[in-house]
Parts: C-alpha cells; sequence; structure tokens
C-alpha cells in the first residue's frame, strides 16, 4: 500500500516509505520503522513532528484527536503542525510561525507547508472547508484554524485600552484570531471555550 492512507475505525493506514507524522506514532508498525529528526535548521515544527521510514505498514490514531480529515491540495498547502497525523515526507518544504498577536511571537502557531500533496490532520472536532473568493475575509479563532492554501493570514486581537495596559488580563481573557484574504481555502475545526 502506498500513496494515499486508508482511513477506517479512526486510523489512518499507511504502506512502505517514508512519513512525516505527528510525535507519539505511530500507533502499530507491522515490522520495524526508522524513526527520525525533521530537517532543518531552524524548524519550529521539530517539538512535534517527526519522520519514519518503513518498509511494511503503519497505523496512525490519536486518542486526544479522534477526528481524521484527509486534506487533499493542488496548492501549497500550509498546514497547523500540531495537527498533523500524517503527510508524506517528501512533501514537507519548511516549517515556521505564524503569528496571531501582531509583532508578537506569543502563542504564535507553528505551521509546515507542503507542496502540492496531501495530508491527515487529527482533531479534536470535525472539520469544515471554507471557499473564500477574491476580496472576501474571514477571521477564525487561532485554536480553531487546521490549514489553508494561499496567501498567509494575518494575526488579530482586539484593541487594547489604557485601563488593560494598567491592570493586565490573563492571555486566555482575548479572543485572539486569524485574519484569512481570499482567494483561498481555510480549513477550520470546532472552538473550544477558554
Amino acid at each position: 500500500m502506498t500513496g494515499a492512507p486508508l482511513i477506517e475505525n479512526g486510523f489512518a493506514t499507511v504502506g512502505e516509505g517514508s512519513w512525516l507524522v505527528g510525535r507519539g506514532q505511530p500507533a502499530v508498525a507491522l515490522g520495524t520503522c526508522a524513526i527520525g529528526g525533521v530537517k532543518g535548521f531552524l524548524a519550529p515544527d521539530r517539538r512535534v513532528l517527526h519522520t519514519v521510514r518503513t518498509e511494511r505498514k503503519l497505523w496512525l490514531s490519536s486518542a486526544m484527536r479522534p477526528f481524521l480529515t484527509h486534506l487533499t491540495c493542488v496548492d501549497r498547502l500550509k498546514a497547523v503542525s500540531a495537527k498533523i497525523l500524517v503527510a508524506p515526507a517528501a512533501a514537507r518544504e519548511k516549517g515556521r510561525l505564524v503569528r496571531v498577536i501582531p509583532m508578537s511571537f506569543r502563542r504564535a502557531v507553528a505551521v509546515t507547508e507542503l507542496k502540492s500533496d496531501w495530508a491527515v490532520m487529527a482533531t479534536r472536532s470535525r472539520v469544515t472547508r471554507i471557499a473564500l473568493d477574491a476580496g472576501e475575509t474571514a477571521q477564525v479563532r487561532a485554536e480553531a484554524v487546521v490549514g489553508w492554501t494561499g496567501k498567509d493570514p494575518t494575526g488579530f486581537c482586539r484593541r487594547l485600552r489604557l485601563r488593560d495596559l494598567i491592570l493586565p488580563r490573563c492571555a486566555g481573557s482575548v479572543a485572539l484570531a486569524l485574519t484569512f484574504y481570499g482567494p483561498q481555502v481555510v480549513w477550520a475545526e470546532g472552538s473550544d471555550e477558554l
């Protein structure tokens, strides 16, 4: 079994090859597999992803994120690194951080860029596909973003008042979002209460 994964019974199954997988994966490996790191000098996705080389078969599943979504893309796919379950290792171009809070790396999201291929994402809820036409915008909560194509989003947090500077609130009380600009496709999962 090579190529696209088979998704059934909450598992993504892939055959022989080199795969980019999330931490704690694979759940089951038929035979032996070699686990390696993510390549690159500056790779912010290194702490949540690694590579696995197998000559047989792998079963991948996450108990904390049971919903699996197969994303296919003819263009460059930018996927949230922590939500990647499996993707072809050769499809990874680079990993980087996307700033949610403008001009700050605090709460930045690690993103992995994949070239013209597919990825299986593991999420806590179902995923929806949102197609934006030219000139349209969409604001998506930072924790709900799964992946996108096209231009990078810009971070958004509500405007701070003088009182916020004197009596700072905790970061969890501020709704952080990413603003996407069309034309592009955005995949999002359900948002969690803070």
